[in-house]
């Protein structure tokens, strides 16, 4: 992601998810160095984006969006199998993510990269919600998306 890209990631964020970043939270992740922000085209039009931090051989996945016209055509695990695949080059040794305990579709997709619930956080979200704690540790399979 590039300065450019931050109207369309924006945008996307808000028609994607039930509380968006902001448009200064996706600036800031362009300054922080441990910060990436993968995106996904189709067509010239942005179908996804993975915002993850790599610190200390950790991987902390911060926040995956698909637009909702690309959703189940595999615009997540695309980006989900390129984080994974540049963080273990670079030294990750486990990945760490929260999910809305009712987003089943993106539960379903992390377990199927190898992804384990450790722990439950209550009302973890500003609506109330829980949120399970996923944890991947290399050396499990990473599903490899074919393009």
């Amino acid at each position: 992601m590039t300065a450019d890209d931050l109207a369309q990631v924006h945008a996307l964020e808000c028609a994607a998810q039930q509380s968006p970043w902001s448009m200064q939270h996706f600036a800031a992740e362009l300054d922080n160095p441990c910060a990436r922000i993968d995106l996904c085209w189709r067509d010239c039009v942005l179908a996804g984006f993975l915002c993850a931090w790599l610190i200390a051989g950790e991987l902390q996945i911060q926040n995956v969006a698909t637009a909702p016209a690309c959703r189940r055509q595999g615009v997540a695990a695309r980006l989900l199998a390129r984080v994974l695949e540049c963080s273990r080059a670079a030294g990750m040794e486990s990945a760490w993510l929260e999910v809305r305990v009712g987003n089943t579709a993106a539960i379903t997709l992390y377990e199927r990269f190898g992804f384990r619930t450790v722990a439950r956080r209550p009302c973890y979200y500003a609506d109330g919600e829980d949120a399970l704690v996923l944890c991947y540790r290399p050396g499990e399979q990473i599903v490899r998306c074919v393009e």
